[in-house]
C-alpha cells in the first residue's frame, strides 16, 4: 500500500485520508515600480491587451516587435529574490522561503506565477500556468515528492497543464466543471499582438493553442485542509473573481496565497463570472488574517507582497463599490478604477 496523508474537512463533513502518489508533479502592470502611467495610455494599452480577437494572433508572432510592457522587465522585485535554475527556458524560477518557489512567465503580458509548496511527504502545484512552456519538467526538477495540483482558481491561464498531471484537486463548482472541459478562445487571445516578450518555445504551435480538458480526482471545499508533512495548507474559498477562486493558507509560516484576489497591478474584475459583492466579502475575510502573516504569494506579476496591502485593499474596493471614484473608459464597455495605489478594471457601470 501506498502512504497516506491527510486532507481534513470543515465540521460539517466527515474527515476522509487521500492516498499519496508513489514517490518515482496580466496582468500587465501598470503601475510598475509603484508609479502609475499616463491614463490615456493606460486606457489604450488595456483595450490592446484585453480586447483583441483571436483572429489577430499570426504566425508572425515570434517576429513582432518589442512591446513597452516587455522592456520594463524585469521587474525590480526579482533582485532581492533566490533564482534558481530552470529546465524549460520559458519559465524562471524563484525560491520564495524553503519550501516555496515561484514558477513565473515573464515572456507572456499577464506574467502568470505559479507556485510549487513542498513539505516532508507531498508537495502542491498551485496552478499550472498558461500551458505554452512545460511547467512538469520545470517541477519534476525541482522537488521528487508525489505532486498534487491545486487551482487558485479555472481560468485558462492557470490551469494550462493541468492536463499533465494524474492527481488534480479542485473546487466543486459548476464553473470548474465547465473550465475542465478545456477552451480554445481564451487561449488563443493569450497570443494577440502585443502579448508576448521574446520567442514562443521552439515547437509550439500557436495557431493550434488551446488549454487541454483536465481530469479533477478530488473536489474541495472550504475550510479543508492538505497536510504535506510538515506543512499544512488551509483552503479558503475567495469567490468574487470567479465562482472557484481560492487563497492558501500556511498558517505555520504566515503565508498566504492569494490567487488573482490580490496582486501588484490592475486587478481583473469585468468577466461575466466576477461577482463583486462577494469579492468584497472575500478580501474582508483575507484581510482578517492581515496581522497573522508575513507574506503574500500573488498569482501574477511579483511573487511576494506585504500583508499590509489587504486591509488598504478592502477600503479602494469599498470606495469603488460607494461610487466615489470616478471611472476611466479603456474601450469595448469597460473601465478602469485607480485609487490608493490600486487599479480595478471593470465593465463599465450603466
Amino acid at each position: 500500500m501506498c502512504d497516506e496523508v491527510s486532507f481534513g474537512h470543515s465540521q460539517h463533513r466527515p474527515k476522509t485520508r487521500l492516498p499519496v502518489l508513489a514517490v518515482p508533479s496580466p496582468r500587465y502592470n501598470l503601475l510598475f515600480m509603484g508609479k502609475a502611467y499616463n491614463l490615456t495610455s493606460i486606457a489604450v494599452v488595456l483595450f490592446a491587451i484585453t480586447i483583441l480577437a483571436p483572429s489577430v494572433v499570426a504566425q508572425s508572432l515570434n517576429n513582432s516587435p518589442i512591446p513597452d510592457w516587455c522592456r520594463q522587465l524585469p521587474r525590480p522585485e526579482y533582485k532581492h529574490l533566490e533564482r534558481m535554475q530552470s529546465a524549460d527556458p520559458w519559465f524562471e524560477v524563484y525560491r520564495i522561503v524553503p519550501g516555496v518557489f515561484a514558477i513565473y512567465e515573464p515572456h507572456q503580458y499577464e506574467e502568470v506565477i505559479s507556485f510549487l509548496i513542498v513539505g516532508e511527504k507531498q508537495a502542491v502545484l498551485f496552478d499550472t500556468g498558461l500551458g505554452i512552456g512545460d511547467i512538469k519538467r520545470v517541477v519534476v526538477s525541482l522537488t521528487s515528492l508525489p505532486i498534487v495540483v491545486l487551482n487558485s482558481h479555472t481560468h485558462n491561464d492557470h490551469v494550462g497543464d493541468n492536463w499533465q498531471f494524474s492527481e488534480i484537486y479542485a473546487m466543486d463548482t459548476e464553473f470548474t466543471r465547465i473550465n475542465a472541459k478545456g477552451s480554445s478562445i481564451d487561449a488563443q487571445a493569450e497570443l494577440v499582438s502585443g502579448s508576448l516578450c521574446g520567442p514562443l518555445p521552439a515547437g509550439f504551435d500557436s495557431k493550434s493553442y488551446a488549454t487541454r480538458p483536465f481530469h479533477v480526482t478530488r473536489w474541495i471545499h472550504d475550510g479543508d485542509t492538505l497536510d504535506l508533512g510538515g506543512r499544512v495548507l488551509e483552503v479558503i474559498s475567495t469567490p468574487g473573481h470567479t465562482p472557484d477562486a481560492i487563497c492558501l493558507l500556511d498558517r505555520k509560516n504566515g503565508l498566504l496565497f492569494t490567487g488573482d484576489s490580490f496582486y501588484a497591478g490592475p486587478i481583473w474584475l469585468y468577466r461575466p463570472e466576477t461577482d463583486l459583492d462577494a469579492y468584497v466579502h472575500s478580501l474582508e475575510r483575507i484581510a482578517a488574517l492581515a496581522a497573522q502573516l508575513s507574506l503574500l504569494l500573488p498569482s501574477h506579476n511579483v511573487p511576494a507582497g506585504e500583508p499590509s496591502r489587504l486591509p488598504k485593499l478592502v477600503v479602494a474596493i469599498k470606495k469603488v463599490r460607494g461610487g466615489t471614484v470616478k471611472p476611466t473608459p479603456v474601450g469595448e464597455g469597460k473601465v478602469h478604477y485607480g485609487v490608493d495605489g490600486f487599479i480595478f478594471l471593470m465593465t463599465a457601470p450603466k
